[in-house]
């Protein structure tokens, strides 16, 4: 387990994800698949010359699944009750085959349950377009609020 638990948040903290990846056309077309996702935008090379964007497009809820997973080593993992929501979610830019992900998380609110047993955590969380020599590029933003545990009171969780 490295995820943290409700204790180990602070609002306002920025937590830089270090796991990438390099999205290629078969994950993309992997996820339409199971996602049942017929958009020629995304899956249909003809139908995406003709578009403003001139090519094929990553599924964006791929990009913010990406996100997502990417940044569960550092935050959820193992600590995570439940993720409650998913808020505010934007694509400000598009992302294409070839493209490599990175993201980041910003703790921007936190409490505990009415109860005192676990915590929410509110988190923005960003996701970039690496571009070599330049600056990344923001391609998907959200919050995640999700339901954490707190750590066991013997002391005996630890997330290290």
């Amino acid at each position: 387990m490295t995820g943290r638990y409700y204790e180990e948040f602070a609002v306002g903290e920025t937590i830089e994800h270090a796991k990438r990846r390099t999205i290629s056309e078969a994950d993309n077309q992997r996820f339409c698949d199971m996602t049942m996702n017929q958009q020629p935008l995304h899956l249909d090379a003809d139908f995406a010359a003709e578009t403003q964007f001139g090519e094929r497009l990553v599924n964006g809820l791929y990009t913010m699944s990406l996100a997502v997973g990417v940044s569960i080593p550092e935050t959820t993992d193992g600590t995570i009750v439940a993720n409650l929501s998913y808020d505010g979610v934007e694509h400000p830019n598009p992302v294409f085959h070839g493209d490599t992900i990175r993201a980041r998380s910003t703790v921007v609110d936190k409490r505990e349950t009415s109860d005192g047993e676990r915590g929410v955590i509110t988190m923005r969380v960003e996701a970039f377009k690496v571009v070599d020599g330049g600056d990344d590029v923001l391609v998907c933003e959200f919050e995640r609020t999700v339901l954490s545990q707190k750590r066991p009171a013997d002391g005996d969780g630890s997330a290290d």
